[in-house]
C-alpha cells in the first residue's frame, strides 16, 4: 500500500537515532534520543486551502525539521510514518 496525501499535507518518515555519540560511546536504545529529523516520503497537491493558496514547496527525498509534537503518527506495512501540514514543517535541511 501507498500513502497519498491530500491538499497541504506531507507524508515524513522518521530519520534513525544515532547509535554512538560524536566521541564513539554506543547508546542503549533507551538512552537514543529520536530526532527530529524526518525525510519527506509523498507530497500533496496542494491547492485551495481554508480559502488561501498553497504552493508546494517540499519535494520527496528532502530532509525537514519538524516540531516535536507535530503531525499524525501512522503505522503502515509495519512502517511508521508521520503526516504533517506543509506549514509544520519548520526548515529544509541542506
Amino acid at each position: 500500500m501507498k500513502l497519498l496525501p491530500l491538499a497541504d499535507r506531507v507524508v515524513l518518515k522518521q530519520n534513525e537515532a544515532e547509535e554512538r555519540t560524536s566521541s564513539g560511546i554506543f547508546l542503549a536504545p533507551a538512552a537514543q534520543e529520536k530526532p527530529e529529523v524526518y525525510q519527506v516520503v509523498e507530497v500533496g497537491p496542494g491547492g485551495v486551502v481554508d480559502g488561501n493558496e498553497v504552493k508546494m514547496i517540499v519535494k520527496p527525498g528532502q530532509n525537514v525539521l519538524v516540531g516535536k509534537y507535530s503531525g499524525s503518527k501512522v503505522k503502515l506495512d509495519d512502517v511508521e510514518y508521520t503526516i504533517v501540514r506543509q506549514s509544520d514543517i519548520l526548515a529544509v535541511i541542506e
